[in-house]
């Protein structure tokens, strides 16, 4: 469970999610009340993440919302689901390995002095996870754990730190945890938002969910899957308001908006680890950017290649069953699919490069448009999933029951949509500069296309190949039946 626990918190990258989207959040969003923000979407998202787990006491399967969605909605909506879940999972990798290449170019600059490309970077990295992956789960899960506890750890010294001194200017600012200043806008900034500081929060879990795929890799997933993804949920939440409210605390309440909407956002972490821990712990800050966007890019990276092959050995366009289906020998590790992410990663981040694009700025940011996007509306779709497979398909009575399978996911999916409002209402503020380029025009029409693509695929196999739509997301562990 440990070990399903570290690659989910990897995937959502405390460090960076913390140091990268909390600033936004209080600069340009929901300004004191971000931290109320994140105690929002912490309720919401383990308000959904109860019909998800009901789900994963009975369906085992690497593609999670592929099969979760298949079983509760049918394979038409399963298949959309798959393919957007993959397109989500394929893209966030590419973008990580922007924003590492970012950070691992300034650091290297910053401390040893030498200026090496970005490009040597990304190419390291997708080298690296191909490698990495390639073996079973447990090297991974070594890696990524010890990348995590160090972000974790330091994040926890500066936020202690400012506990103990009781805080800064306004002393520990509680009024930054009222709820209510988490649906205001930052009062002192021209333009601000509200529900940019609040998409931020949720920005911040993007990833959680990937405990279900874990499952077939684990010893007992019916009882690990469901604690795993809870705790994940609830572990992060909790981590997330605190570390937030202490950065607030420590700079003072009208200061935090000020440093967050300057020159160098940073300030908002750095001047208080600075001041209360010492200058070494800020360059241990700026090493764990570093790795902590690696851990969250090599997390990605496991999550797509489970997802090409959980789509592949379906074997539903030819050729494709023994090839991303495949399974090592020895590792058991899904290696060719994981292969495929890599070369198709490797594309788009030279594709970005061939054409001049910036790798934070374009880079990262327009793929993590892109593929939240594509996860929120699978999200979505999973919550009425579960309503419609306990409740539709009438399956497993003894798990049915009103809140568990029927209001959480359904307040649930109106959270999820919500959010996708609230994306399609900050998109353009969150992509910056980029939001004039022309990929940031096309996310809304290939986040469409992929699902048209998914429809098409499963109408026509149910009109001319029925034996393989039956099939379309109901491959789980034990011979494709599901788990009692």
């Amino acid at each position: 469970m440990v070990g399903v626990i570290f690659m989910a918190v990897a995937t959502a990258a405390p460090i960076t999610a913390m140091v990268g989207n909390v600033p936004v959040a209080v600069g340009y969003g929901n300004g004191i009340g971000a931290p109320a923000g994140y105690l929002i979407a912490t309720v919401v998202l383990t308000v959904f993440s109860v019909g998800y787990v009901a789900m994963a006491r009975h369906i085992t399967a690497t593609g999670a919302f592929y099969g979760y969605v298949s079983h509760g909605l049918g394979q038409v909506v399963g298949m959309i689901a798959g393919l957007l879940a993959a397109l989500s999972y394929i893209v966030f990798e590419a973008a990580l390995v922007g924003i590492f290449s970012y950070f691992a170019h300034n650091t290297v600059r910053d401390l040893l002095g030498l200026n090496v490309h970005w490009l040597v970077f990304a190419l390291l990295m997708l080298g690296v996870n191909a490698a990495l992956t390639y073996f079973d789960i447990t090297l991974t899960e070594r890696v990524l754990g010890l990348f995590l506890l160090t972000e974790i750890a330091m994040l926890s010294l500066m936020a202690v730190a400012v506990l103990v001194h009781g805080g800064g200017p306004d002393g520990l600012a509680v009024s930054a945890l009222n709820p209510l200043n988490g649906l205001r806008p930052a009062t002192s900034v021209a333009g601000a938002s509200a529900t940019l500081g609040l998409f931020m929060a949720f920005w911040s879990w993007v990833g959680f969910e990937s405990t279900a795929m874990y499952g077939e890799e684990s010893r007992d997933p019916k009882r690990i899957i469901p604690r795993a993804t809870l705790l994940a949920v609830v572990g992060i939440g909790i981590f997330y308001v605190f570390v937030s409210w202490m950065a607030i605390a420590a700079n003072g309440l009208h200061q935090s908006v000020a440093i967050a909407g300057g020159k160098d956002p940073s300030q908002l972490f750095f001047a208080p680890t600075e001041r209360l821990v010492g200058h070494w712990a800020v360059v241990m800050f700026e090493i764990l950017l570093v790795t902590g966007s690696y851990a969250c890019g090599m997390a990605f990276h496991n999550c797509a290649a489970r997802y090409l092959y959980a789509i592949g050995r379906e074997n539903l366009i030819p050729g494709t069953g023994h090839t991303l289906g495949a399974t090592h020998p020895r590792y058991r590790s899904p290696y060719v699919a994981g292969f495929t992410q890599t070369a198709i990663a490797t594309t788009l981040v030279l594709l970005f490069w061939v054409t001049g694009k910036d790798p934070y700025l374009e880079l990262y940011v327009l793929l993590a448009i892109l593929g939240t996007m594509a996860i929120l509306i699978v999200q979505s779709l999973c919550s009425f999933a579960v309503i419609g497979y306990f409740h539709v398909r009438r399956k497993h009575p003894e798990t049915r029951s009103v809140w568990r399978t029927l209001l959480a996911p359904l307040l649930g999916g109106v959270g999820m949509i919500y959010i996708i409002v609230l994306l399609f209402q900050n998109q353009q503020t969150a992509a910056g500069a980029a939001s004039k380029d022309l990929l940031f025009k096309l996310i809304p029409y290939i986040v469409l296309g992929t699902a048209a693509l998914g429809a098409g695929l499963a109408l026509y196999l149910r009109a001319r190949r029925p034996d393989k739509y039956e099939i379309i997301g109901r491959i789980v562990l034990e011979d494709t039946i599901e788990r009692d």
